[in-house]
């Protein structure tokens, strides 16, 4: 009878693969623990942005609650915006006429790429006051005159218009920006220049003579002219930043009557950044308590259920929500139209802010923007979770450290895996070869016994 048959003989891979995964059991269990702290991680990054976003909402209503709003009587005639400098008040605007720029024309030219200059030319241009020579070259058209000018960057545009004639390309000089101090008051050829080039671009109107002269002014520079409250204001530009303290007035047009600017705080944008700061508050509240829940007997539980992390953030902020403000006679958020339901969240009643802005302004501010408002302990609060050293901060650092440890455990492990591995792939090879040749015994000891009993 054979000790061992053929099919005795070991499958040496499966069997050596089917121990490694007993053996690798601690690995995997480390490799889950890794990959449930980087799930951890990742969430925190999710609600750091949403304490990022509350900020910038809490941050934008600070500033809707200091700033003002500019409005006109006509919007075609000039519109406003103030800043938080702003004094509150009804002003009387007149414009008797818009600033504009200069515009100075040379005469016309057959072509604008044949050569005007035969030699080359320094041209001074005093431009607001300053003078500054650009170099003509000699063969310059009006193209490469056009160019350089620009190029110059003298504070005028040059183009080349084509007014239809039998000599259209002609030469236009803007000044960049409008205004009397903005003019050209000369352009001189130096001695030595082209004449060709004097004939086309010198303006030189305080010497009143003819040949100083061959620009053409067709759009005189003009300052805005303007009363407001019946004193009267002139401005370089249209835009008008200093006539009333905190406003920017921009012109467009003259008036026949005086028109009407009102400024007063902007209720609207006060409304619209309150209605922000509650969405984004909801919205993080609201992951921050589905995120630390615990799981049921039909929902999972989710990466960070119970985490203290998250837990403390939840207490800190009801602490805020529940602790007066104080300095004012508005101590809570219900007392403007901001509640808190039943499941966390804040509701907004549009009309009672409303009315508490137009009742009692200041104590508004106060209950928002003072030391102990909430706007400014809530902006600290989340500081000091998103910044470095911040509790997410903090937090994300411990798991990274159990992330390397876990790694470094698990770098460990797949060394004496792969040594293991060897082992038994050695011992059970060699097993194998045991078998194989104790089969081959067992088989000539049968053939022998067969044989002598035959005989």
């Amino acid at each position: 009878m054979a000790i061992a048959s053929s099919s005795a003989v070991l499958d040496v891979p499966s069997l050596v693969s089917q121990l490694m995964a007993v053996e690798r059991q601690p690995i995997d269990k480390l490799n889950t623990k890794v990959s449930s702290y980087q799930t951890k991680i990742s969430s925190f990054g999710t609600l750091s942005g949403l304490v990022s976003s509350f900020q910038t909402a809490v941050q934008g209503l600070t500033g809707a609650l200091q700033a003002y709003g500019a409005t006109a009587s006509d919007a075609g005639v000039f519109s406003a915006t103030a800043s938080s400098t702003a004094t509150a008040g009804t002003y009387s605007v007149s414009v008797a006429h818009l600033a504009q720029a200069q515009t100075l024309v040379a005469t016309g030219q057959t072509s604008a790429t044949t050569a005007i200059t035969a030699a080359a030319s320094t041209v001074t241009f005093n431009v607001g006051g300053t003078s500054t020579d650009v170099a003509i070259a000699a063969g310059a058209t009006l193209e490469d005159i056009r160019t350089t000018i620009n190029s110059a960057n003298l504070g005028v545009t040059a183009t080349i218009v084509n007014d239809g004639s039998g000599a259209p390309y002609r030469l236009a000089l803007s000044s960049t920006n409008s205004g009397l101090s903005n003019a050209v008051s000369s352009i001189t050829i130096k001695t030595g220049g082209d004449g060709s080039l004097n004939s086309l671009l010198a303006y030189n109107p305080s010497e009143n003579a003819p040949a100083s002269t061959t620009l053409t002014q067709v759009v005189a520079p003009l300052d805005a002219s303007l009363t407001v409250n019946g004193i009267a204001i002139t401005s370089a530009s249209n835009t008008v930043t200093d006539a009333i303290q905190g406003v920017t007035l921009t012109l467009k047009n003259v008036t026949t009557t005086p028109a009407a600017l009102t400024v007063a705080r902007d209720t609207s944008a006060i409304n619209k950044a309150v209605s922000s700061f509650v969405d984004t508050y909801n919205a993080l509240t609201s992951q921050l308590r589905s995120r630390s829940a615990y799981g049921t007997s039909t929902t999972a539980a989710p990466a960070l259920a119970g985490d203290g992390t998250v837990r403390q953030m939840l207490d800190q902020l009801r602490g805020i929500f529940t602790s007066p403000a104080s300095g004012g006679t508005l101590s809570y958020l219900s007392q403007v139209g901001i509640t808190t339901q039943a499941d966390g969240s804040l509701k907004l009643d549009s009309s009672k802010l409303s009315s508490a802005m137009t009742s009692n302004f200041s104590d508004v501010t106060n209950l928002f923007t003072s030391a102990t408002g909430f706007a400014t302990r809530l902006d600290t609060w989340a500081t000091s979770v998103v910044q470095t050293g911040g509790s997410i901060d903090l937090r994300t650092k411990s798991l990274n450290t159990s992330i390397k440890g876990y790694n470094d455990q698990i770098t460990k492990l797949e060394v004496r895996m792969t040594a293991l591995q060897k082992q038994y792939t050695t011992t059970y090879s060699n097993l194998n070869m045991l078998l194989a040749n104790m089969n081959a015994t067992s088989t000539y000891l049968t053939q022998q016994f067969s044989t002598k009993t035959s005989s």
